[in-house]
């Protein structure tokens, strides 16, 4: 992305825009005893999506969002129209297959297709 698009952008962020905040919950070495010696080295993280509550704001400013069930949250502003990037992986032939076969198994099953 061009740093004229970047700049843009922070000056077109206003109330009701979808963004992503970031916060940290706790700080290193603060977490439960339980919590692995690795994880107890770095901070807990968070990341919520919402709407802007503020007027207008920038990237990296510190804003309140409202999210989809109406809760107020405060972080850094890090993103605007943020997307969905998760998937549930490259498909599996096994259940690909399978589905296939219970296709297949319930059509054989039903009155009077003998």
């Amino acid at each position: 992305m061009s740093s004229d698009h970047k700049s843009s952008l922070q000056e077109h962020v206003v109330s009701g825009d979808w963004v992503e905040i970031w916060n940290v919950i706790m700080e290193s070495g603060k977490r439960a005893p339980q919590v692995p010696e690795d994880t107890q080295k770095v901070p807990l993280e968070m990341r919520l999506r919402g709407f802007l509550v503020n007027d207008k704001a920038r990237l990296g400013e510190i804003v309140s969002v409202r999210t989809r069930i109406g809760r107020v949250v405060e972080g850094k502003l890090v993103s605007l129209h943020p997307r969905y990037s998760h998937s549930f992986g490259e498909p599996q032939k096994v259940l690909l297959d399978i589905g296939q076969e219970l296709r297949t198994f319930l059509k054989k099953g039903r009155v009077g297709d003998e």
